[in-house]
């Protein structure tokens, strides 16, 4: 309820005479004698001059009465005091004789309870006839009486689009039973909601624990599926207290719930610091991971981002959204190959990049098992060919993207992006700073196994997983992103970085996970099906040799693992020879090559198959040629360390 001005200020006015002529009354037994009128009438003088003029100033008369809070009440209070201590100055100082000083002390107390009970009983009608509007509304419940459901439930009521009525809240804390939030009552534990939802016609959970972890996500899912209710949940802590609004955020439990990992903390200033003003590539833009590494320093104004991508339709979507949605962002859409070197060339020297970030490479590891070719050519070679045209440049800082899958790799695709590691590594020589950061899984990118699920249990299929054991490490793309930048800045050039995965997850309970999240039933809705092994497939993955020393950083989910460098001589020997084999396309001799540079790499059998040359023992013979100590393969002479 919105006051126009004349009803406003005449309310005003009359709380105001009223509180006078009340405290007046009670001062003196409601026995006004003639001696006391004259007073009286000087005091409501004062009080109808002064207090208007205060709540003024004060801006006590621009709130909308029915959004009432704890802290207009305390507003309202310092208002009045002020009020009743410049009425009292005037009034002692004008009174011919003793002025009743009570008066002031018993005015202030009735003005304060009258002003803001007004505003408290405008905003109990408004609830009022919010609750009547929203009887044929939605019936939910609020799972989680902490701070963020108390906000969501204030949201929801001063929200009229919100088609909500809550009926109650829901928590697992026993001590929170029975009691009253805003008027509406914590009806008990998620493993009542069964019986909750036909006695208070429950249609919908909404989630309001911003900080509750993958275990308990389970469980209020669980809770929700034995009920038969649907359920959404509203952001993370940091947005809540950063204030946010909650009812606008409202959406789905997603996959990413489950994962229970916290908000990345970055170091915005050093980032800042690095990126603004500058001119920044990044390879791969237009893939799950470069997309949103272009976004992620789009927020740090650079001068010019440039996207370099072999695909032509994503970089022209990514083009679009930039246009759209970073208009102040000096935004290229350069398409080509890595293995350009010409292009790469023409490309830095016009732009004249300090920053590359290098996120173009083949992934899929069963196609790169049947290409070893075209995965050498790219992963390797086109890393080279970045690399070294960055340094011919000048360019301050050149990133990596890596993978998981290079440490001990079994499959060509970890093998290659091994091998690309060593390579900016080698070329480490006090110039530009050439690092790589190594993760693991990124939910939701292109070919991942969440898509796939997902279409599976929309076209009701069996879900298909390849083994029960298998698990992998997984992140989401923005906290893979921002980690990237916040790595950027810790460099001092040679590193390796490794991303905090968390602990590693099943992808059989990924799958029943998603099940769930789609409202269906594990193993009676949808079936799941194991499929085997895929070629070049491990059945877990690691983040580190036990060769590389682990070091800390200064921030808790970035770590640095330091192991032997190939020196330059070396490297560009092994590039010479990958480029001849690969010229060649004698898939043999890349094979053999790549594994005097990486001599932990196990071939699948794949790869056997198609190259038979390569037996056990070329393998064998080349292993004893490099050596290994208690498992840890040691670097031949020719391939000096160099620290």
């Amino acid at each position: 309820m919105r006051f126009p001005w004349p009803p406003y200020w005449l309310t005003q006015f009359v709380i105001f005479a009223a509180s006078g002529c009340l405290a007046f009354a009670l001062r003196f037994d409601f026995a006004i004698g003639p001696d006391l009128q004259q007073a009286m009438l000087l005091a409501l003088a004062v009080w109808l001059a002064v207090k208007p003029c205060v709540f003024w100033f004060t801006h006590l008369n621009r709130g909308r009465w029915c959004f009432v809070s704890f802290g207009d009440v305390l507003s309202l209070t310092a208002g009045n005091l002020l009020a009743s201590l410049l009425s009292a100055g005037i009034l002692l100082g004008l009174a011919t004789s003793s002025f009743p000083r009570s008066v002031v002390l018993l005015d202030f107390l009735i003005c304060l309870h009258a002003t803001a009970g007004v505003r408290v009983i405008a905003r109990g009608f408004r609830d009022y006839v919010r609750h009547r509007e929203s009887s044929g509304a939605k019936r939910i419940v609020i799972y989680g009486a902490g701070h963020a459901g108390d906000m969501l439930l204030r949201e929801i009521r001063s929200n009229s689009r919100l088609q909500y009525h809550v009926c109650g809240f829901i928590d697992d804390d026993p001590q929170k039973h029975k009691l009253l939030i805003q008027s509406v009552r914590v009806l008990g534990s998620g493993d009542k909601l069964k019986t909750l939802k036909p006695s208070h016609s429950i249609a919908e959970v909404l989630i309001a624990i911003p900080s509750v972890d993958r275990l308990g996500m389970l469980q209020i899912l669980q809770h929700c599926q034995d009920a038969g209710l649907h359920c959404k949940t509203i952001p993370c802590m940091a947005d809540i207290i950063e204030g946010i609004a909650l009812t606008p955020q409202i959406r789905a439990v997603a996959v990413e719930d489950l994962l229970g990992r916290t908000q990345v903390r970055l170091n915005d200033s050093a980032i800042r610091a690095k990126l603004q003003d500058s001119v920044v590539v990044v390879t791969g833009a237009a893939g799950s991971i470069g997309s949103e590494i272009c976004r992620q320093v789009a927020r740090f104004q650079p001068r010019v981002l440039i996207g370099f991508d072999a695909a032509e339709t994503p970089l022209f979507h990514l083009d679009r959204e930039f246009r759209n949605e970073y208009p102040n962002v000096v935004f290229h859409s350069v398409i080509g190959t890595i293995s350009d070197v010409g292009h790469l060339d023409h490309l830095f020297r016009k732009y004249k990049p300090s920053i590359v970030y290098h996120a173009a490479a083949y992934k899929h590891v069963p196609i790169m098992e049947f290409a070893v070719n075209t995965a050498v050519e790219n992963n390797v070679l086109g890393t080279a060919n970045v690399a070294e045209i960055a340094q011919k440049y000048g360019v301050t800082d050149f990133v990596m993207i890596s993978s998981d899958k290079a440490v001990r790799p079994t499959n060509v695709m970890g093998l290659t992006k091994r091998a690309a590691e060593l390579v900016i590594g080698s070329l480490q020589n006090g110039g530009t700073k050439f690092v790589s950061v190594r993760f693991g899984n990124v939910l939701g990118s292109n070919g991942s196994v969440i898509p796939i699920f997902k279409q599976q249990i929309a076209m009701r299929r069996p879900v298909t997983v390849t083994h029960p054991d298998m698990t992998r490490f997984f992140m989401t793309i923005p906290e893979a992103a921002q980690l990237v930048l916040q790595a950027s800045t810790m460099s001092k050039g040679g590193e390796i970085f490794v991303l905090d995965m968390g602990p590693p997850v099943k992808i059989v309970d990924l799958a029943r996970n998603l099940i769930l999240l789609s409202g269906l039933r594990p193993d009676q809705d949808i079936p799941i099906e194991f499929t085997g092994l895929r070629p070049g497939e491990k059945l877990f993955e690691e983040l580190h040799l036990l060769h590389e020393n682990i070091l800390p950083t200064y921030h808790d989910k970035i770590k640095i693992f330091s192991g032997p460098i190939v020196s330059f001589g070396a490297m560009a020997r092994s590039l010479a020879k990958l480029r001849h084999c690969c010229s060649l396309r004698d898939e043999r001799g890349l094979i053999l090559e790549l594994n005097k540079l990486v001599p932990e790499y196990t071939p699948s059998h794949h790869v056997l198959q198609q190259v038979p040359a390569v037996m056990s023992a070329d393998l064998a013979a080349l292993h004893e040629a490099v050596g290994f100590s208690n498992g840890a393969p040691a670097i031949a002479p020719e391939h000096a360390i160099s620290t």
